[in-house]
């Protein structure tokens, strides 16, 4: 068993490896594989020097960071709440965010950004942060009583959010101008739109930490998956775990949401196939639920750029194709 895991991870790896070295060869500009690594080490022409370091290798690593923190909030959020269907685009923390953007960019003006000193590089993705943190501090208020906080209800208030802050965004949607509307619907349909090495650097030590953090923490996580009763026998102080785990959850869909859009169901089927693969213990699982995610969002973004080339299509709507069959697969399973 231990030896067929490790075959599956060193797997996983080799698949992630390969669809990105295939990010970076396709595009309006193809290249060889061996083109690809020979400019990575810096031997490549002017214009593959561009096509790779300037566009696709900071949009691919965006990718991949977005990936692995979608499904670390993932696992997080299946663990805590016990309940398979659980990630951050169904319980509402991305649809928060997608409000938080919708609304600026329906009020944004030059003066407004002059105003307060920020630029779009900042005041978008601190916008999508605030907003996801919002729509999680509306279902925590919903979903406790007396102070603690009941997994079932987590899920359900985060249903009933999640589906309240989609009629406002339609609402807004609706008064918007022809470009503000197409901007926003980009974003809401997941296009990783900040996909430079700006936005790369922002967010790489963040979530490089955030899912260090949930790493040390991993025998926590599964401890709480025997049941509360359990796991207090066991001497972990549930609530207050739970609480600190929920925190880094929205935090990690929070920056990978402020970069990518609104991308659901990579913070599903990265760590089912992880538990499978990986099993329970979530010292393996995160880790296979980072990359097997990361190929989700990498191999979707390069497929919603080479498909109907020269027009792009958001990568989170190539993902929903996957996802809604497979989530529909688990509902049912669940019965």
């Amino acid at each position: 068993m231990r030896k067929r895991r490790r075959t599956a991870f060193i797997l996983i790896v080799l698949l992630l490896a390969a669809v990105f070295v295939g990010a970076l060869m396709y595009g309006s500009y193809s290249m060889t594989a061996g083109e690809v690594l020979k400019t990575l080490l810096g031997k490549g022409d002017g214009m593959q020097r561009i096509a790779v370091f300037d566009l696709r290798l900071p949009r691919a690593v965006t990718a991949v960071l977005v990936g692995a923190a979608l499904a670390v909030s993932g696992c997080i959020l299946q663990s805590v709440t016990r309940n398979e269907l659980a990630e951050p685009g169904i319980i509402g923390i991305n649809a928060g965010a997608a409000l938080a953007v919708v609304v600026l960019i329906s009020v944004q003006s030059a003066s407004y950004y002059t105003a307060l000193g920020l630029g779009t590089v900042l005041l978008m993705p601190l916008a999508a942060a605030a907003g996801a943190f919002a729509s999680f501090l509306c279902i925590y208020a919903l979903a406790g009583e007396k102070g603690r906080l009941k997994p079932s209800r987590l899920i359900l208030a985060g249903i009933g959010v999640n589906t309240g802050i989609t009629a406002l965004i339609t609402l807004y949607q609706l008064n918007m101008s022809k470009g503000d509307y197409n901007q926003a619907l980009s974003w809401i349909g997941g296009s990783l739109w900040g996909s430079s090495w700006t936005y790369a650097a922002i967010t790489a030590p963040v979530i490089t930490v955030l899912i260090g953090i949930v790493f040390y923490k991993n025998r926590t996580l599964d401890v709480m998956d025997l049941g509360d009763e359990l796991a207090a026998g066991l001497g972990v102080r549930v609530n207050r775990e739970r609480k600190i785990f929920l925190v880094l959850a929205v935090c990690l869909a929070a920056c990978a949401t402020s970069v990518a859009g609104n991308i659901a169901f990579a913070g599903l089927i990265g760590p089912h196939l992880a538990k499978r693969l990986a099993g329970p213990v979530h010292r393996r699982q995160i880790l296979a639920a980072a990359c097997l995610s990361g190929i989700l969002v990498l191999g979707a973004d390069t497929l919603a750029r080479n498909l109907f080339s020269p027009l792009e299509i958001p990568a989170g709507i190539m993902i929903s194709l996957i996802g809604v069959p497979y989530f529909l697969y688990l509902l049912m399973k669940e019965r």
